[in-house]
């Protein structure tokens, strides 16, 4: 019996002591899991916010083969930090954009390989600009779209230029009744009543819910490859079949009606903004060559870059509607301000004279106005 009561008497002790350890190693445990989950909190906290993707713009470039200006593109895209944009160029079908053909990184690989040849008053050009409108719808960021000619530059900074894009959820599209005859086919009708058709330019800038209505349809885009066309310029005339009767030519000009027209059909007028952002200038008065006034607008020598040049456009701040005989001013947010944040035409040694002269604003310190 005494010996049984000793052996009780060292379990119990041996018990004692295992309970003491094993609530040691509990409290030890117990602190180590507050410390950490202290220290996950911590860090979740003082940490920086993660990073949210702030919707984009597409730049779409429809090009020759290089684009002249790309060195001023070069400083204006620069100016963004935040990921908010992206680059889409159509150029002729085999051309790629590298260190050989850009002087701009930002170019390099960004031309769409299903690229078609493009003639000029053809309904080819509409079809690039679905193509474009395709590859960049691809990105779900993308939420506005600019098509750009080869041959535009930028005025204003990224930042600007972002916050003026996105300061409207209109599209910003050049329109008007084209009231001129002689542009609408009739034999469009009924698919494209006369009372649809609009006129206006092709560099526009959509918002993602227009750009996915341009890429739904095929019913106007139809209606244009068959029966929308320029009617054919003499310099032409030793490449085609030479016309029959000139004057019973339809002249539509396929990129100028497409958009706008196609809005019009959908009843989406009062969703768009009535002006491009893309000045061109149409004085062609002292041109030698008669027959390509009013066909294409000015292509600016190098001799005309000038500081003059660009403050002049910079200083637009209305637009004239002629078919509606009046002036409209150009306004953001309720307030008056400047109408174009692109221009053309400017060929690469009138693009680099500008940037030197640093006139265009695209310098991106700070949101340059100016």
């Amino acid at each position: 019996m005494k010996r049984r009561s000793t052996q009780n008497k060292f379990l119990g002790r041996w018990n004692r002591k295992l309970f003491a350890v094993v609530l040691l190693i509990f409290c030890f445990g117990s602190l180590i899991l507050t410390q950490t989950r202290y220290s996950r909190i911590k860090t979740i906290f003082s940490s920086s916010p993660p990073f949210v993707q702030r919707p984009k713009i597409a730049f779409l470039f429809i090009a020759r083969n290089r684009l002249h200006p790309d060195i001023v593109w070069d400083s204006f895209f620069q100016g963004d930090r935040e990921n908010r944009f992206s680059i889409f160029v159509h150029a002729r079908p085999g051309f790629t954009f590298n260190n050989a053909t850009t002087k701009s990184a930002y170019f390099y690989g960004r031309q769409i390989n299903e690229s078609i040849q493009v003639d000029w008053g053809e309904a080819s050009m509409i079809q690039a600009e679905r193509l474009l409108l395709k590859n960049a719808l691809m990105d779900p960021f993308n939420d506005r779209f600019v098509f750009l000619s080869d041959s535009c530059l930028p005025l204003y900074n990224y930042n600007h230029t972002y916050d003026y894009i996105m300061s409207t959820p209109n599209s910003f599209v050049d329109s008007f009744v084209d009231t001129k005859g002689s542009r609408y086919n009739p034999k469009m009708h009924p698919v494209i009543p006369v009372h649809n058709w609009r006129k206006g330019s092709q560099w526009v800038v959509l918002t993602r819910k227009h750009a996915k209505i341009v890429m739904k349809d095929n019913t106007v885009y139809s209606m244009f490859q068959q029966h929308c066309r320029t009617r054919s310029l003499p310099e032409f005339w030793r490449n085609r079949p030479l016309p029959a009767d000139v004057s019973k030519e339809h002249n539509c000009i396929p990129d100028e009606h497409y958009v706008q027209t196609l809005l019009a059909q959908e009843g989406l007028e009062g969703e768009i903004t009535r002006r491009s952002l893309t000045h061109a200038s149409w004085d062609l008065s002292s041109s030698k060559d008669r027959k390509r006034r009013g066909w294409h607008p000015v292509t600016y020598k190098m001799s005309d870059a000038t500081p003059a040049l660009i403050k002049s456009i910079k200083n637009i701040n209305s637009i004239y509607y002629e078919t509606e005989h009046r002036r409209e001013r150009c306004s953001i947010k309720g307030k008056q301000g400047h109408c174009f944040l692109f221009a053309r035409k400017f060929p690469r040694p009138a693009a680099l004279r500008l940037l030197k002269m640093s006139v265009l604003g695209v310098s991106n310190k700070g949101t340059d106005e100016s």
